[in-house]
């Protein structure tokens, strides 16, 4: 076929989100010529709209953190939380090549820089291995000055933030600028970098769009190749091997040869009706999920086509989602551990903790979703101390709920648990024993029902001040609710892979050439969710990993490296 070659690549990166562009950034770095193809017009995917923190034990940024862990410990965690749901090869090579990834583009890359994020707790931090001052870093703020012309193609997170500029660390913060002075301090501090914003051409960033900007400015200096509007369409497959894909640009459809490899890099199937319908636990939508769009899955097919492996595709990286009219749907994190918060089922009882990680909290709302108790959607209950207290959905303490959303019916507002009861179609005396049992509790800090507080994970976000940071009365008037949705910020199932990230047939058999990374994969963490940032951890490192393989199996260390483009 090398006359029908209208581009030719030493590495094809389908996607251009974190798992893409660590592939495309380590094959560059080891010499080989890359192009990574996008179907959307903006590069990024789901990782620019994420938190952006990355969990991978034992790295280096920990360790000047002054953060004690050890490949055995974090074994021991990976073992207690993931099982033996995922191969045991495929936790070890997550936990070895994770720190190598880090420290290789660390000293590789002037933008690679990352910093810890302290007492983010581990989800299970009580489990053997797990660390309650947590594992998570995230990326540096980042000026966008760097990205030059091709900011305006950068995918933006949405977040409801009016210009300000939040690292994780702060906002955990800044939720107590009414309860303590280190918040007013961090408020302060971040309204200072607003102002600079304003009045310089400083242009911060943060979160998931400084992971994918440090990335992609990486990947520009070493030579990678970036096309946007590029849909892929299928794999091209000669003498038992992938030798190319097939893709659109500018309405024609361009063979393009990858001569040592293609990975995909594309995401999930969240904004699949068809294969939500088929695959993920009902009900289930579209509108719920978090992920970039037209993330619909179509390279898990082209690989199946092949004879790959698909696994854990009835999972999700659940979280409970709400979307208010004209807004696009949000993740409520910290909303959930906020003292005074509770959340009910169409019985108007309590039927989980509201703090748990935000994957377990999805599980949780479909396996007590029955015809007679309903938890979909469920109704996020508080009052009017919890508004006057905390941030909740990125609006500031004192500041009025938008009037659409009472407007629109989307958010309800009563002067008695009783009224708010009838507005939400759930029983008034229920709801309002709910919430008195609920008081008693926090009178005693103790959750005697569902533990509240207990874990080290759910008071991060709770209040400091409070004996149990988790716990405090709903007892001042108005009172509010707020539906929730079983949510997701990508599907968890798909390719399986082994530890090189090669795509791996039912036969155990690797399809030569072809590698995958992310959501597009059966993920490594199998059922369950850590710690803060396994998703894009787990997506740089088998990403790094399938770049690492190529180079060292294949052999294209001098490749002549073009210069990086950018086209729409």
């Amino acid at each position: 076929m090398e006359n029908q070659w209208n581009e030719q690549y030493d590495v094809v990166v389908v996607g251009s989100g974190a798992g893409g562009l660590t592939a495309a950034l380590t094959a560059c770095l080891r010499g080989l010529s890359v192009i990574v193809i996008e179907k959307t017009a903006l590069f990024g995917g789901s990782t620019s709209k994420s938190g952006g923190t990355i969990w991978i034990p034992n790295n280096l940024y920990l360790e000047e953190a002054g953060v004690k862990d050890t490949y055995e410990q974090a074994k021991s965690y990976l073992d207690a939380t993931v099982g033996d749901r995922v191969p045991d090869v495929l936790k070890s090579a997550y936990l070895q090549k994770g720190p190598e990834m880090v420290k290789y583009l660390h000293e590789n890359t002037a933008h690679f820089r990352w910093e810890y994020t302290p007492k983010y707790s581990d989800y299970y931090p009580e489990s053997p291995g797990g660390l309650a001052s947590g594992r998570a870093v995230e990326a540096q703020l980042f000026d966008l000055r760097n990205l030059g012309d091709d900011l305006k193609y950068l995918r933006t997170s949405g977040l409801p933030t009016k210009g300000m500029v939040l690292k994780s660390s702060e906002f955990h913060k800044v939720n107590m600028i009414m309860r303590t002075w280190i918040g007013k301090v961090k408020a302060m501090k971040v309204g200072m970098r607003l102002i600079r914003t304003l009045l310089s051409g400083y242009k911060p960033t943060t979160l998931g769009e400084a992971v994918v900007a440090r990335l992609y400015t990486s990947l520009k200096e070493a030579g990678g190749e970036v096309w946007l509007n590029t849909p892929f369409k299928d794999l091209i497959y000669e003498n038992n091997r992938v030798t190319g894909v097939i893709a659109e640009r500018d309405g024609k459809e361009l063979n393009i040869q990858a001569r040592e490899g293609v990975v995909f890099a594309s995401g999930g199937f969240s904004h699949s009706p068809d294969l939500r319908e088929k695959y993920l636990p009902q009900p289930s939508n579209t509108e719920w999920t978090l992920s970039a769009e037209e993330q619909t899955g179509d390279i898990i097919a082209a690989g199946v086509k092949l004879g790959g492996q698909l696994d854990l595709m009835d999972k999700m990286w659940g979280t409970p989602t709400s979307a208010p009219p004209g807004a696009p749907a949000f993740m409520p994190v910290a909303e959930r551990a906020t003292p005074g918060l509770i959340i009910v089922n169409s019985n108007g009882d309590r039927y989980i903790n509201e703090s748990v990680p935000y994957h377990e909290f999805v599980d949780q709302m479909y396996e007590n979703n029955h015809e007679k108790s309903s938890t979909i959607p469920s109704w996020m209950i508080f009052d009017q101390r919890v508004k006057n207290r905390y941030l909740v959905f990125g609006i500031m303490p004192l500041q009025p709920l938008p009037k659409e959303w009472f407007e629109t019916g989307y958010a309800k507002k009563a002067k008695t648990p009783e009224v708010l009861a009838e507005q939400i179609n759930v029983s008034p005396e229920k709801l309002a024993n709910t919430i008195s049992r609920f008081n008693t509790f926090a009178a005693h800090g103790q959750d005697e029902d569902f533990g509240r507080g207990n874990s080290a994970y759910d008071r991060y976000y709770g209040d400091p001040t409070l004996d149990n940071p988790n716990l405090a009365p709903l007892n001042k008037a108005p009172y509010y609710a707020i539906p929730i949705y079983p949510g997701d910020i990508g599907t968890k199932g798909g390719l399986v892979i082994d530890a090189a990230a090669r795509v791996v047939r039912k036969d155990g058999r690797p399809i030569t050439g072809l590698y995958a990374t992310g959501n597009c994969t059966a993920s490594v963490m199998g059922e369950t969710y850590p710690g803060p940032g396994a998703t894009i951890g787990a997506s740089m490192v088998f990403g790094y990993a399938a770049a690492v393989d190529i180079a060292e199996n294949m052999g294209k260390q001098d490749s002549q490296i073009p210069k990086v483009t950018m086209t729409v």
